[in-house]
């Protein structure tokens, strides 16, 4: 078949600045499905190898599923760690933010704002060096940048291959949520990200390039990172009780996802710029050391308090147990507070992150909370069910995306089918009492205003 009888690609007649064979738009997006996911994933995979190396530099430690946290990690070392993280990058962000092109977000992109590339590699690096340091904020962020950024420009350079300015939308929130899926390995989350959050849409062509595009990143993050699940969790069959149970943890997760939610979006809007971001963001990072000395799982991305969660077993508490069940409530309730409120000042100091993996560990927190008081009362419940439960439904709240909340743990813990039904009835109920928690009280700061 010769070229200019196959239905995807058309030979043009030449001349200047037109020549050669041009693929059809069809053939284009699947083209860039394909070249984007691979670099992508690359990416993505690079940026996990990064924040091992500066875990391995700073703390002495890498962080995984059966060593989440820098517990035997020096304490004072702990300390200096975060606090040097601090200071270097606030003045990366301060000079980033003050001295040239200001990196716009991943929606300002989809937009069609131009993310410069020399600025978000830097902007991206920032974040991963920071959350390896100990920073208490989550790393989602930097993958989803930078396949945002990739994303601009292989459409900008691209465009000679059939795609249309319609597409850059498309192609650029593809590209951000198949970096989530490069770095967690989780495609459906991904693909979910991309269009629960970025396009809301449900577009047959967006679902399949998101979900195409995330495939192809994780399959290569895989390669370079690995397929093991990110949470480490138990094998007890989900039982009619953990449904009793999810009622319960969902409403609650509600209240808890939306304080988070305009907590954080408070410090966003008030965050440090200019000169003040010099002094806060070592503060910031000063307080999280100082936490960190008693209880380190507060530092990094919030990995180490879901997974202590996780791991918690019921025959470790209580009488044939170990510890009390007043001393790990009290602990877990620690974390949770602490975490939320370094999370939120490190934002409001004038740091870039996520807040996906923090509302996860504060939600796990929750959860095991609520699994031992349930417990407690009678109601058989493993408490890494509990865990997962609670990170899901805070995670749905906080975020306002259920799906992608309910797929993201089903994907980064490994879990079976059975386990989609008390998480959908969770993340459904926590997700319905948050937004109306937010709805409320977006109305009231619009009265207050009038």
């Amino acid at each position: 078949m010769k070229p200019a009888d196959h239905p995807d690609i058309q030979v043009s007649s030449g001349g200047a600045g037109n020549d050669g064979i041009h693929l059809s738009h069809f053939a284009g997006i699947g083209l860039s499905c394909l070249v984007l996911g691979a670099v992508v994933g690359v990416s993505s995979g690079l940026l996990g190898m990064f924040l091992d190396e500066v875990e391995k530099v700073f703390l002495g430690f890498v962080e995984s599923s059966s060593q989440p946290s820098p517990l035997g990690v020096p304490a004072i070392r702990r300390l200096i760690s975060v606090v040097v993280g601090g200071c270097v990058a606030a003045c990366i962000w301060w000079y980033l933010r003050n001295k040239t092109t200001r990196v716009p977000s991943v929606a300002q992109a989809v937009k069609g704002a131009r993310m410069p590339v020399w600025q978000t590699l830097l902007h991206v690096i920032t974040q991963i060096f920071l959350v390896g340091t100990g920073g208490a904020i989550g790393r989602e962020v930097a993958p989803r940048e930078a396949g945002a950024m990739l994303g601009s420009v292989w459409f900008r350079w691209a465009r000679k291959f059939g795609l249309r300015e319609s597409d850059r939308p498309l192609l650029v929130a593809a590209a951000a949520g198949a970096g989530f899926a490069g770095i967690y390995i989780s495609p459906l989350t991904g693909a979910l990200f991309g269009l629960e959050i970025l396009l809301a849409s449900t577009d047959m062509t967006a679902v399949t390039v998101c979900l195409t595009m995330s495939s192809v990143a994780t399959l290569v993050g895989g390669a370079i990172k690995g397929f093991g699940p990110y949470y480490i969790v138990g094998e007890q069959p989900f039982s009619h009780w953990t449904m009793l149970f999810a009622l319960i943890a969902g409403l609650l997760a509600g209240v808890v996802g939306a304080v988070f939610r305009c907590l954080t979006r408070w410090a966003e809007t008030n965050q440090a710029t200019g000169l003040t971001i010099l002094w806060m963001l070592p503060a910031a990072a000063l307080l999280t050391g100082l936490v960190a000395w008693i209880l380190p799982e507060v530092m990094g991305n919030g990995r180490a308090i879901a997974q202590s969660a996780m791991r918690l077993s019921a025959s470790s508490i209580g009488q044939a147990g170990n510890y009390s069940a007043s001393s790990v409530i009290a602990f877990f309730a620690a974390l949770g507070v602490w975490k939320f409120i370094c999370t939120s000042l490190t934002i409001r100091a004038g740091a870039s992150g996520g807040t996906l993996t923090p509302s996860i560990g504060i939600g796990a927190a929750l959860g095991v909370i609520l699994g031992i008081v349930a417990n407690c009362c009678g109601l058989s419940v493993p408490l890494w069910q509990a865990a997962i439960i609670g990170a899901a439904s805070t995670l749905a709240a906080s975020q306002q995306a259920p799906l992608m909340a309910l797929f993201m743990l089903f994907e980064i813990c490994h879990l079976p089918a059975p386990a989609l039904l008390p998480l959908s009835l969770a993340v459904a109920l926590s997700t319905a009492v948050s937004h109306r928690i937010l709805v409320n009280h977006n109305n009231s700061k619009f009265e207050a205003s009038n």
